[in-house]
C-alpha cells in the first residue's frame, strides 16, 4: 500500500493551500455549494461545483507545455 502525504490550511476566509508529496494548489470560492476554482503548481486549473444530493460537476484544463 502506497504512502501518501496530503494537508489543507485555510490561509484567508474562502482561501485554501493544499498540499501533497508532488504539488501544492490553492482553491478559492466554494460557500455554501457555490463553485470551488483549484490553481496547481503543476499546471492544472479545475472548476467544480457541489450540487444537490449526490451529485457534483468538475472541469478540468491542463496548461500545454510546447516543446522546441
Amino acid at each position: 500500500m502506497p504512502i501518501t502525504f496530503r494537508k489543507s490550511f485555510r490561509i484567508l476566509p474562502g482561501v485554501r493551500l493544499n498540499i501533497n508529496r508532488r504539488s501544492w494548489s490553492f482553491t478559492t470560492g466554494g460557500g455554501d455549494h457555490g463553485p470551488h476554482h483549484t490553481h496547481s503548481s503543476t499546471g492544472r486549473s479545475t472548476t467544480s461545483m457541489d450540487l444537490p444530493g449526490p451529485f457534483g460537476w468538475r472541469k478540468t484544463t491542463t496548461k500545454r507545455h510546447r516543446g522546441h
